[in-house]
């Protein structure tokens, strides 16, 4: 009886001893789960840092850089100072520091299967505030086609609307984007959607109309009044 205890005790005491043994492989098995996982939450934590989500709060981003100083800060190194220009197609000659881009439009001109293209240079004289810019027939089609040039810095988001009224009544209202550009040398010719004039009695007669251009931050470049008139189709 006492051997049989005794051999009964032996394997008792080795699963105790392996049962101290896994117990202590895990406690220092678990301070490296926590690192890595920890590790785990700050690569997380990154990758949401670097899409925008769960940035660190009251971080404010850097001061906006005018071209200029974005040229001057590679000036040394010819190969990317070439690449800059190339790319916003301007040297640094042309740049003068300031910050706030600017839009100067320099023509505006209708294309359409009654005129052909027809071209008024821009600004307009006071004067002329409201002028006539067209007529064309009922059921015609047209686009309106803008030349302007870009100054100083990047123009983002720069959109356009159309507002229409008829005896003092609005009647149409077209927004539309045109895009984001950089300066450049020659001026840009842009060529809006097409649309089409409405047919009718009702439809024919003058209109007053405002076409307003406004960036990202809202800055509006240029607002024009002008007036068309739709004739019957003959």
């Amino acid at each position: 009886m006492d051997s049989g205890k005794r051999a009964e005790a032996g394997p008792s005491t080795g699963a105790s001893e392996e049962k101290q043994e896994r117990e202590e492989r895990k406690m220092t098995e678990k301070p490296l789960a926590v690192e890595v996982c920890d590790d785990h939450e700050e690569d997380e934590e990154d990758e949401d840092k670097e899409d925008g989500v769960g940035a660190v709060a009251g971080f404010v981003p850097g001061p906006l850089l005018s071209l200029k100083e974005q040229i001057e800060k590679d000036k040394d190194d010819d190969s990317l100072r070439r690449w800059k220009e190339k790319l916003l197609g301007c040297v640094e000659g042309d740049l003068n520091g300031q910050m706030e881009p600017e839009v100067k439009f320099h023509s505006i001109g209708i294309i359409s299967d009654d005129l052909g293209e027809v071209s008024y240079p821009l600004p307009i004289d006071r004067n002329q505030n409201g002028l006539l810019l067209f007529t064309l027939k009922e059921g015609s089609r047209y686009q309106l086609k803008l030349t302007f040039s870009v100054l100083h810095n990047i123009v983002s988001g720069l959109t356009y609307s159309n507002t229409v009224w008829k005896a003092g009544l609005q009647v149409d209202q077209n927004k539309g984007m045109l895009g984001t550009f950089a300066p450049q040398r020659e001026p840009y010719v842009y060529i809006l959607d097409e649309e089409t004039m409405p047919s009718g009695v009702l439809a024919r007669g003058i209109y007053s109309a405002k076409l307003k251009f406004e960036d990202d931050d809202r800055r509006c470049h240029m607002e024009l009044n002008y007036s068309f008139e739709i004739k019957k189709s003959s």
